[in-house]
């Protein structure tokens, strides 16, 4: 049976423009647009159960959309409800989750990836989940992690030893991104590297620069590490990458993340795990890297292997960096390499079977070679991906200074 999703907003124009990503990410999904009014502001007969999704606007005419919430989510069978927010308004993106909301989407700058992520997202939430009670908790269940002056809105993630929240500052009402890593060791000799990574987390807490995720609170408290750090609406940059994307852009990502990186290897962090997953997005379309001293936490906590973000991938590792020898910053430039032949061309340049024949590729295959269009760029990312770091670029101040 097809996916079934409707679409309720009083815009005709942005229904037809959502609809029309919709169909794109769904193709054999049946998607209904219905135009609200006082008097019925869902379809005639409506049944909850029928649908699959639903999107519902902040505001339909002259009444307040969270009402309309609200009464859907207390209908037996109602599936998930992504709620259409005003973009940037992050007290319109509380309110709805603490009103039931699965997800929400900030209406006008939203892409198409982001789109079918989101429908993804509520589509497996809504076929996971028990069935619903007639009067649900609109907040849903608390998480065993209290963190004080912060608000509960929703689990983005959790691993065997790590969890992903996100919460609202009390004081602030600024949205945030709590990561819990739970079972701290009780050993001494255990404890001294979960100790080097807050260390290294707390040197990024520094560190005020737009390319960088900027750190609110980090600390132990019980038996558990945790990091508050800034959300991201805009989902990671892993979703820009399918297609590809113009030259000219390409290059202003690859900007900003050299700007990061010149940032952070100036107070002598290494990123290590730079990858797509770990640079976020923000709604002005800014590129902000996230996860540092991964290397380090490794030796903390071997198997968090639950959430994809907090372990490499052989994908974007140096040739140094996947044999096992001291990298330097590089390291990273080689990753950002990387990123930027898949931002060009829309795929990975060295793919294989297993992780260890990636790793191998990485040292010993020929230079990514761009398609003739994209030729002029050859030298650029040749200098960023040798085999040798010798042949690299010496630093991103190097890099910036070519790219400009």
């Amino acid at each position: 049976m097809p996916l079934r999703i409707l679409i309720v907003d009083d815009h005709r124009d942005y229904r037809a423009w959502l609809g029309h990503h919709l169909a794109a990410a769904r193709p054999s999904a049946l998607i209904v647009g219905h135009e609200p009014t006082e008097q019925h502001p869902l379809p005639p007969g409506f049944d909850a159960s029928r649908w699959d999704l639903i999107f519902l606007d902040h505001r339909l005419g002259e009444r307040d959309g969270l009402e309309l919430l609200a009464e859907l989510k207390s209908l037996p069978g109602c599936p998930p409800v992504v709620f259409l927010t005003p973009q940037g308004d992050q007290q319109s993106i509380v309110r709805a989750l603490q009103a039931g909301a699965d997800d929400y989407l900030a209406k006008g700058r939203s892409s198409h990836d982001h789109i079918g992520r989101v429908v993804r997202e509520a589509v497996r939430r809504g076929r996971r989940a028990p069935p619903r009670k007639a009067s649900p908790s609109p907040r849903g269940a608390e998480p065993s992690f209290r963190l004080k002056g912060h608000r509960f809105l929703k689990e983005l993630g959790s691993g065997s030893t790590a969890s992903v929240y996100l919460m609202e500052q009390a004081l602030t009402e600024r949205l945030v991104v709590a990561k819990v890593f739970r079972h701290v060791p009780d050993r001494v000799e255990q404890f001294e590297p979960l100790q080097r990574f807050l260390r290294e987390y707390e040197v990024i807490s520094g560190i005020s620069h737009p390319n960088v995720v900027r750190i609110f609170d980090l600390g132990i408290a019980d038996d558990m590490a945790f990091i508050v750090m800034e959300y991201f609406a805009g989902g990671h940059f892993g979703e820009r990458l399918a297609r590809g994307m113009p030259p000219a852009q390409a290059v202003d990502y690859l900007s900003q993340i050299a700007r990061a990186l010149e940032a952070i290897h100036a107070v002598g962090v290494l990123h290590r795990d730079l990858k797509p997953a770990n640079i976020m997005m923000r709604d002005d379309g800014t590129l902000a890297l996230i996860d540092f001293g991964v290397a380090k936490l490794r030796d903390a906590a071997s198997d968090l292997t639950g959430l994809g973000e907090i372990f490499g991938t052989p994908y974007y590792m140096s040739p140094e960096q996947g044999e096992g020898i001291p990298v330097d910053e590089r390291s990273d430039l080689y990753s950002a390499g990387i990123v930027f032949y898949e931002m060009l061309t829309g795929r990975k340049p060295y793919v294989a079977g297993s992780p260890m024949a990636i790793i191998w590729k990485h040292r010993h295959a020929p230079l990514p070679l761009l398609p003739a269009p994209l030729a002029h760029w050859q030298g650029l990312l040749e200098r960023l991906v040798a085999k040798n770091p010798a042949d690299r670029f010496p630093s991103a101040h190097a890099l910036l200074e070519a790219l400009r």
